[in-house]
This record gives C-alpha cells, sequence and structure tokens, in this order.
C-alpha cells in the first residue's frame, strides 16, 4: 500500500507540473501532505517533516549555491566568459573550432548555471559559425552538450550539489569522479555525434549574429578569467587528492582540509573573483553588490524547488516509506546505479525539469546508498546521468535550443533530444565502468 501511494504521488506531482502549469515547489508541498497523510503520519507530523526536510536540504546548499551565483554573475558580466571562448576559438584552426567550442563550454560551464551560460555564449557561437562558414549545428551543439554534461554531473551545480550532500558523499570525489565520466561523455556526444547529423538547418534570428560584445580592453585576461572562473574546482579538487596522498599525520592537512571544503572553497573564489574580475578592472563596489545580488535573484526558485525536493524526502524517511521501498529493492538483481538512473529518466520523462527528476529519485533511493554500500559519488552521478535523459516538450531547455536555432521540433527531437540521451547513457555506461574500480 505504501509503494503505491509513492506511485500515485510522483504521478500526480508530474500531472501538477505538466498538465496544470503549477509551480514546482508548491507542487512538492502538496505531494509531501498527500503522501505523509495517506501512508498514516497526522498533518503535524507531515508539517514538521516539511519543515526538517526544507532546513537540513538547504542549510548547507545555501551558501554553495549563493556564492556560485555570485561567481558566475562575476565571470559573466566582466566579460571574462566572453573572453574565455573567443581565445580559444582564435587559438584554434578551422577544422579544430568544435573543440574549442567544446573546451570554452565545459570551462565556462562549471561556475555558471546552465540558462546562463547558454545565453552567454549561444551569441558567440553564432557568431562564429557566422564568420567561418561552418553549419550552425556543428558549432553550436557540442557547446550545449559541455554544458549539458557540467550542469547534470559536477558540483557546485544545484542538483549534483545538493544530490551529493543528501547522500553524505564527498564533494571533492564527486567532482573528481564527474570530471573522469564527464570528458569522454563530451567528447561522444559533442563533437563526434554532431558530425553524424545530417539536413538540419539552423535559421537563428539574425541580429543574434552580431551580439554586443565587450572591447578588448575591457575584458581581463585570459589567465585570470580561467583562474577566476575555475578556482573553486581547483580548491576543491586539489584539497581532496592532498588529503588522499598525504599521510595523515600531516602537520598542514587540517588546513588543506578547511580551504578545500566547499563553502570556504567557494567564498574565497568569490572574494577573490570580486577584485579580480571588478576591482582591478575599474569597476566600483556598489557595482559589483548589486551584480552579485542579481545574480542571487536569478537562482530563487532553483533554491525553492530544492528545499521541496528536501521536504518529499523527509516525509519519505519519516513515514517509513524509504526504508519500505529499499527493502523491496535491496532483493533486486538490478544494480543500484542502474535503478537509481531508471528512476531518474522517468522522473525526467514525465516532469521535464532536470533538477525535479534527480531530487525526487534521490529521495526514493536514498536508503540504497547505506543499505548496499554501493559508493555515493557514482550514485550522484547516476541520478544525474538519468535526469538528462530524453529531454522533449515539457523541457525548458528544449524550447531554449529550438527558439535560438530557430528549429523545426522535428528536428529539436533529432538534434537536441538524441544529444541529451547520449549523455545520460553515455554518464551511465561510465558510471558502472568505474565502479569496477572504485
Amino acid at each position: 500500500m505504501h509503494l503505491l501511494i509513492v506511485i500515485l504521488g510522483v504521478i500526480l506531482l508530474c500531472a501538477l507540473i505538466v498538465a496544470f502549469k503549477l509551480n514546482a515547489f508548491i507542487s512538492f508541498i502538496i505531494i509531501c501532505l498527500f503522501v505523509g497523510t495517506g501512508v498514516g503520519l497526522d498533518l503535524n507530523t507531515v508539517i514538521q517533516s516539511i519543515q526538517t526536510g526544507i532546513g537540513n536540504t538547504l542549510g548547507f546548499l545555501l551558501i554553495i549555491l549563493g556564492l556560485g551565483a555570485m561567481l558566475g554573475k562575476l565571470v559573466a558580466d566582466s566579460g571574462a566568459a566572453q573572453r574565455i571562448t573567443t581565445k580559444l576559438v582564435n587559438s584554434f584552426r578551422l577544422k579544430n573550432v568544435q573543440w574549442a567550442v567544446v573546451l570554452a563550454g565545459f570551462i565556462v560551464g562549471i561556475p555558471m548555471f546552465y540558462s546562463v551560460g547558454f545565453v552567454i555564449l549561444i551569441p558567440l557561437v553564432f557568431t562564429v559559425a557566422a564568420s567561418t562558414g561552418l553549419p550552425l549545428i556543428y558549432v553550436g551543439l557540442p557547446m550545449l552538450t559541455a554544458l549539458s554534461v557540467t550542469h547534470g554531473f559536477l558540483p557546485p551545480h544545484p542538483a549534483p550539489t545538493a544530490i551529493a550532500q543528501m547522500f553524505k558523499a564527498d564533494l571533492g570525489k564527486t567532482l573528481i569522479y564527474g570530471f573522469i565520466i564527464a570528458i569522454p561523455t563530451i567528447i561522444i556526444a559533442g563533437p563526434l555525434l554532431t558530425r553524424t547529423i545530417k539536413n538540419v538547418e539552423a535559421v537563428p534570428l539574425k541580429e543574434l549574429y552580431n551580439p554586443v560584445v565587450l572591447k578588448d580592453e575591457e575584458m581581463p585576461s585570459f589567465g585570470l578569467s580561467i583562474f577566476s572562473g575555475m578556482l573553486p574546482v581547483i580548491l576543491i579538487g586539489l584539497s581532496t587528492l592532498m588529503l588522499i596522498l598525504l599521510p595523515h599525520e600531516f602537520m598542514l592537512k587540517s588546513a588543506i582540509e578547511f580551504i578545500g571544503n566547499p563553502a570556504i572553497a567557494m567564498l574565497l573564489s568569490v572574494l577573490i573573483a570580486i577584485y579580480n574580475l571588478g576591482i582591478a578592472q575599474g569597476r566600483k563596489m556598489p557595482e559589483l553588490m548589486k551584480s552579485l545580488s542579481k545574480g542571487i535573484a536569478g537562482i530563487a526558485m532553483i533554491i525553492f524547488v530544492i528545499g521541496g525536493a528536501g521536504a518529499l524526502k523527509q516525509v519519505l524517511i519519516d513515514s517509513g516509506v524509504s526504508q519500505y521501498i529499499a527493502d523491496l529493492m535491496i532483493g533486486s538483481s538490478i544494480s543500484p546505479l542502474i535503478l537509481a538512473w531508471l528512476i531518474a529518466t522517468a522522473i525526467r520523462v514525465c516532469v521535464g525539469s532536470a533538477t525535479v527528476a534527480g531530487m525526487t529519485a534521490a529521495g526514493i533511493i536514498l536508503p540504497l546508498v547505506s543499505s548496499t554500500g554501493v559508493c555515493p559519488e557514482l550514485m550522484v552521478i547516476a541520478i544525474g546521468a538519468g535526469s538528462l535523459m530524453l529531454s522533449h516538450v515539457n523541457d525548458s531547455g528544449f524550447w531554449l535550443f529550438k527558439e535560438y536555432f530557430g528549429l523545426s521540433v522535428k528536428d529539436t527531437l533529432r538534434t537536441w533530444t538524441v544529444m541529451e540521451t547520449s549523455v545520460g547513457i553515455l554518464g551511465l555506461v561510465g558510471v558502472l565502468i568505474l565502479n569496477q574500480f572504485v
């Protein structure tokens, strides 16, 4: 009976978001009440679970996501993203332009949320396509592959960070494993796959070929741009590697651990970027603080959605449903990694939002992480891969791509949907292979 209530709850969640167009956060709260009372909890207990779930989920994440949004805004407004893209494209020869935009998308995609990176980089990609005479899909789709992979696989993006915290996964290891899986996934689903796409003519708005761009002297240097955007990854990744390699009694180990803490790494990165990408470029402090505020405002609803998913997770735990589902699944011959991927995929197809799909799947699958001994870092990436699968007409990313590239629905399915599905499948394959060695 409990399992039936959860299934009905997920179906109702999908219906509220997709059919009734209800806000995802409000939908999560309604489903929490439905599932909680449906399995026998009294209303006061359900409300307490909702409050606890939101608080536990966002307590740590608010720091990471807030500072991440600030850093992304600084990278965007300073021209660092533009500098990275134009420098890489100019440094690669014409026949290697795909690899240039892929690398730019990967570097810029790490500190930036997907939609921000998309809007900033797409006009530059259009300009590259127009100046080189290359097909727009050939140039643009590989870059979007890199953006999608960073969005689904790598902290400090919202869903991977939130799921890692839920599973008590090490963010540094998640980042390292994510890099290992991301690189071949991007290569295969990006440049290699794009070369097989034929007879798709993208016709974007003409004005997007000539975007308003900063002058050379208005942008930070290439090295400074790379350093500022990648600093969180550098601090977290190096700290994790050093903690693994250094002896336990090493006197500076606690200091290394402190600097590599995701919250501290993000804080240091933002403070350094305020100087490097702001003050050093002649921008005034009030202007910079206004820019940071706008960055925070842009992720407000993402934070609420993650909080709502955390509330549902807590209701499932407090009601005993999560453990009940885990007990049913423990006897299954299906790998927990595959199971998590399948659940995330199913919710993604129904709901459209990768963040909602990932967080909901994580709440359902949570007890399996401790009861089966599966690697929590790989579980984060498996769910991330599933959450990118089969993007179609209920996904805002689908329409963003369609409208910017001027494609029909059929051609968007042939390009965007195939690319996203390839990323999801290759991500799972990478997880299963890496699981043999970690």
